[in-house]
């Protein structure tokens, strides 16, 4: 079986955004810092504390992300969001206003035409979010 899992970058605050994301959603964190390493001792003390690998599972939900961006710049644009299909509209609701806390909301959840609820927000740390549910209560 094959898995499609979004992994976020972030610059240095990784371990506060995943904090977040479980409180939004639940689940099951796991955080893996570079001072974890076997090359611990040969990187610089400011890295140390960084995240390496970060995983937030809850069910069929994984989400993971790190603080290790390399040479290039973070640059956060638009061009990928995180779809969440939630099981029923009064879990979409919930996720939505917990995930929007100090973000900012781009889309109220709404009907849409073809049938199912949809929002859209940005959370406050730049990621975007495309929240759907097709179920009922």
């Amino acid at each position: 079986m094959s898995q499609l899992i979004t992994y976020l970058t972030f610059n240095g605050n990784c371990r506060d955004a995943m904090d977040f994301y479980k409180q939004c959603l639940g689940g099951e964190l796991y955080l893996q810092t570079v001072g974890d390493t076997p090359m611990a001792d040969r990187l610089p003390e400011e890295i140390r504390g960084c995240i390496l690998h970060a995983l937030l599972k809850k069910g069929s939900l994984v989400l993971m992300g790190t603080d290790m961006v390399g040479d290039e710049v973070l640059i956060q644009g638009n061009s990928i969001s995180i779809l969440l299909e939630c099981r029923n509209p009064s879990q979409m609701v919930r996720y939505y206003n917990k995930l929007a806390e100090d973000g900012q909301q781009t889309q109220p959840i709404e009907k849409t035409h073809w049938g199912a609820l949809f929002g859209a927000l940005t959370d406050k740390f730049g990621h975007h979010w495309l929240l759907k549910c097709s179920g009922r209560e």
